[in-house]
């Protein structure tokens, strides 16, 4: 049992670092309340679970090719910087009213799910540390238990996704339009930050800066 829990806190410091995905839960917590950013965050679990599985059949290997890699990072930039503009432009159409109307929950599924999928930091990361927790799996344990330390893992970032949510909502509630405004601009800077990151990334690729 032991065990089990330290594979939750696992899950959970994997999911906690700030990046593009905390980003953008936040902004959908404050602009659309707690289902929005519990969707984007249950669309970048199914990512990463799709990363996982690569890891764990061998798969991830084949993004090391450069051609790949740089493909990643173009797109990665393309996604990141089409959700900054629309968070920003979106923020200008927050009010104090709760009934404004709000994105769809395929939308904000699918943004969730491209963020990670798309986002060569996360393939990097998932790969190395996924890859060398399941290897001092894979030596200590039979392969039950390398499915339920991974479910482990995986519940571990539920549960931070589910408590971004909470608390991005609930901010929502008691802040001013102004400051969710605010807030949501913040946001979509963050995301641009990183979209131009990747941007540059690519270009070193390209062009071997």
């Amino acid at each position: 049992m032991g065990v089990f829990l330290s594979y939750i806190l696992l899950g959970l410091s994997l999911a906690a670092p700030i990046g593009p995905i905390n980003a953008a839960q936040i902004d959908q917590g404050i602009r659309n309340g707690f289902l929005h950013s519990w969707i984007i965050g249950l669309g970048s679990i199914i990512g990463e679970c799709l990363l996982i599985s690569g890891v764990f059949f061998g798969v991830v290997h084949f993004l090391e090719i450069p051609l790949m890699k740089t493909f990643l990072w173009l797109f990665g930039s393309f996604v990141l910087f089409y959700t900054a503009i629309e968070s920003m432009v979106s923020s200008q159409e927050i009010t104090a009213s709760q009934h404004r109307e709000k994105d769809s929950l395929r939308k904000t599924f699918r943004s969730g799910f491209l963020l990670t999928i798309t986002n060569p930091l996360s393939i990097l990361f998932w790969l190395g540390i996924y890859g060398s927790v399941l290897a001092n799996t894979m030596n200590k344990y039979d392969y039950s238990h390398v499915v339920l330390y991974g479910a482990a893992i995986l519940t571990g970032l539920m549960i931070w996704d589910v408590t971004m949510a909470l608390v991005s909502s609930g901010f929502r509630r008691i802040l001013t339009p102004t400051l969710l405004k605010g807030i949501s601009i913040s946001s979509g800077v963050c995301l641009l930050g990183f979209a131009l990151y990747f941007g540059y990334q690519a270009a070193k690729l390209l062009f071997h800066l």
